[in-house]
């Protein structure tokens, strides 16, 4: 069979616009530039919200009362507590692994310490409460271990946000940067089929646990170009390091035809709202801190639009990741834990679509995902390639 390239490049490849399941958790407008998680718009919750709101909301497919509220959250923070024996495990690691290989492993591996959920759905929330609160210990664990430093027990008198940065650094944040933190969570929380959820969702179709497809999901946001795209727009920021190298840098990458990360969105065909609204977060965070990285985020956005437009005649736009590399730089956060901490927020979206695709909640029944591939390999005839043995192969 002669390779026909047309015929290949006629494929959705990356399953642009192919719908693939029904979902009740979130969805995107991508021309207006709207996110809805359970049909509350994002910008409304992070104005009015906080993450363990946000968080319930995802999994229960409502807001919660006064008393629902009180009950996650305490359930939230007796979980935050990880195994002592899983703290030892990690300093048998080396101090520079990969801290998303860390995350995948040790999520994997409470498993080990946690009954599995199997088809019971009151435990799947249970299990689901445990990721949140334990994603979080795990990442703050590692930092304090890799650096030489005792570990920091939870505080059960801090809010989710603040008790991981507590966490990690020994120093409680004061009521703004709290509040900075907590929004970036919201914000990161849910994003319908993105490349981790979807992973989660076809782990999750052939009934493997809670952990084992939020650990696949994992492994899937440690990519650049998923959730490991903030990291490379700090490092972006890193190399440039002067505003007035913004505008040359860009206009040689876009003019090599290579990527500005942090720019473009596969949905948003506008203004990504999680980026308008860490754009001002940042721009806040820079008038606290009086640092640079907030100006010259700003320069991208502003060349690369720019240049995009003179160059090539097309409209770009910042997405999540732009802004967020900021935030999280001047929170003091290292850069190699940036995906990690989207992992701290995306872990109840994860947990919330485990449990839909688990049990059907949008769909008449459960089925495992088996999608069909077009075989374009070697083609011997109808009988197939003939077997030689390996004294007759030239």
């Amino acid at each position: 069979m002669k390779f026909d390239r047309h015929y290949m490049e006629t494929k959705n490849i990356g399953l642009r616009g192919i719908e693939v399941a029904d979902t009740k958790i979130s969805n995107i407008d991508g021309g207006k530039g709207k996110l809805i998680y359970r049909g509350f718009d994002i910008l409304d919750l992070t104005k009015n919200s906080t993450f363990e709101e946000t968080a319930y909301l995802l999994l229960y497919d409502k807001l919660p009362t006064k008393q629902e509220l009180n009950e996650f959250n305490t359930k939230l923070v007796e979980a935050r507590y990880i195994p002592k024996q899983m703290q030892k495990n990690m300093e048998n690691w080396r101090g520079d692994a990969d801290p998303m290989d860390m995350l995948q492993a040790f999520v994997s591996a409470l498993a080990g310490y946690y009954d599995e959920e199997f088809a019971n759905k009151d435990a799947s929330y249970e299990k689901a409460i445990n990721l949140i609160a334990k994603v979080p210990t795990i990442i703050a664990s590692w930092q304090r271990i890799r650096n030489g430093l005792q570990i920091i027990d939870p505080d059960a008198s801090l809010s989710h946000a603040a008790n991981f940065l507590y966490m990690m650094s020994g120093e409680k944040p004061d009521s703004e940067v709290e509040k900075i933190f907590d929004v970036c969570l919201i914000l990161h929380a849910d994003h319908t089929f993105n490349a981790s959820t979807f992973t989660a969702r076809q782990v999750a179709s052939t009934r493997a646990h809670m952990y084992s497809a939020s650990s696949a999901a994992i492994g899937a946001l440690s990519g650049e170009l998923h959730g490991g795209a903030n990291t490379e727009v700090m490092k972006m920021l890193l190399e440039i390091s002067d505003i007035d190298k913004v505008e040359p840098w860009i206009k040689e990458k876009l003019s090599q035809g290579e990527k500005v990360m942090g720019m473009g969105h596969a949905v948003y065909k506008t203004y990504d709202p999680r980026a308008q609204v860490l754009k001002e977060l940042s721009r806040k965070l820079a008038a606290k801190s009086k640092e640079k990285w907030f100006d010259m985020t700003e320069k991208i956005e502003t060349a690369t639009i720019s240049e995009m437009k003179s160059q090539k005649g097309k409209d770009i736009y910042p997405n999540v990741d732009l802004y967020s590399a900021s935030i999280y730089y001047m929170l003091k956060i290292p850069v190699d834990l940036n995906t990690p901490i989207f992992a701290i927020s995306r872990v109840a979206g994860w947990a919330a679509h485990i449990i839909e695709e688990k049990f059907a909640e949008a769909a008449p029944k459960t089925a495992l995902y088996r999608p069909k591939a077009v075989y374009v390999g070697k083609y011997c005839g109808p009988q197939g390639c003939e077997y030689k043995t390996l004294d007759l192969r030239k």
